[in-house]
């Protein structure tokens, strides 16, 4: 009998772009800066508009965080990572 693990939705593609090196091919490769952009806003279900709103920094600023073309520093780092290990916490302030 096998036994199936549920994995994150990162961990699945994660998952999917080590199967991309092994075929020879090129996966989308994140940044640990991208990766905490992406986890903390899906961690408090949030659309970017939402999310921008909440941490009052522009819906640019996300997005550009998400896509690699600017990394988060300071207040906006600890923000993303409060969001991402602690969503309570930003979901009672989003409500």
């Amino acid at each position: 009998m096998t036994r199936q693990r549920i994995l994150s939705p990162e961990g699945a593609e994660l998952l999917e772009a080590v199967e991309q090196m092994k075929a020879g091919k090129k996966g989308r490769v994140y940044t640990p800066e991208q990766l905490l952009a992406i986890s903390a806003r899906q961690s408090v279900s949030l659309t970017q508009k939402e999310f921008a709103r909440l941490l009052n920094v522009s819906v640019d600023s996300v997005q550009d965080w998400e896509q690699g073309r600017r990394s988060p520093r300071g207040a906006a780092k600890t923000l993303l990572n409060v969001a991402r290990n602690h969503p309570e916490v930003l979901e009672k302030l989003a409500s």
